[in-house]
């Protein structure tokens, strides 16, 4: 790791869990985010910061007016255009050493065991329950570790699965609205949605460093709204 890179991640590599060899990690690694509206677009901007080698960005979609509450590296100005081609000019401002993949498209299970194979973690950042279980389960067969969040009003859960783990599914059914739901069924804080976003590049930056506790077989609850946390074990 040349001079430039120690400077730039000093306090990063300060920290005794990382160190120069978990930054080495990470400048190495891969991670794709499916998603990047209030979570994507946070755990990208993180991810970057950290140095992740190689960042895949998933959307289809454009920037709304109404993204802006709770979507904050989109500016006025930005509305009507490629929320992944946005981030990554973002990206690229913030960090020009990290690689960035875009997919301007929905991600469907034919097409994610495509791209999620080169990926060392995937991270789903979606608003549908339906994505999410085709992200668990397309990580699992291909034996890649996810981690899955979802937002609702003030409220946050978030999970990992390692290979190992039994499938998203297997914990929460089919899409219903039992499991992570969508915020486009109702509204969203913006602080909900970047501490979910913070937690789950939290446990990408974990995984690869092998470093702490991840949420595999747990889910993490927050609410904002009466600052309550759990963690709740689901084996």
């Amino acid at each position: 790791m040349g001079k430039d890179l120690r400077i730039r991640y000093a306090r990063q590599i300060a920290v005794p869990e990382i160190g120069k060899e978990g930054q080495q990690k990470l400048c190495n690694s891969k991670v794709m985010i499916v998603g990047c509206g209030a979570l994507g677009s946070m755990v990208a901007m993180q991810l970057a910061g950290a140095g992740i080698g190689t960042l895949g960005i998933s959307d289809y979609d454009n920037i709304d007016i109404s993204n802006l509450q709770r979507q904050f590296f989109f500016s006025t100005e930005d509305a009507g255009k490629s929320k992944v081609d946005i981030i990554a000019s973002r990206i690229e401002d913030l960090n020009p050493d990290v690689s960035v993949r875009i997919y301007n498209s929905v991600i469907t299970g034919k097409k994610a065991y495509e791209i999620f194979g080169d990926y060392d973690f995937i991270i789903d950042a979606t608003d549908n329950p339906e994505s999410k279980k085709m992200t668990g389960e397309v990580s699992s067969k291909l034996g890649k570790a996810c981690c899955i969040g979802g937002v609702r009003d003030f409220e946050g859960q978030i999970m990992t699965f390692l290979p190992s783990d039994p499938r998203f599914e297997e914990y929460f059914g089919t899409a219903s609205a039992d499991g992570f739901l969508p915020c486009s069924l109702g509204g969203v804080m913006g602080p909900a949605a970047a501490l979910c976003a913070s937690i789950q590049a939290s446990e990408a930056i974990k995984y690869i460093t092998n470093s702490g506790s991840l949420l595999s077989g747990r889910i993490l609850l927050f609410n904002l709204l009466n600052n309550s946390f759990q963690i709740l074990s689901l084996k």
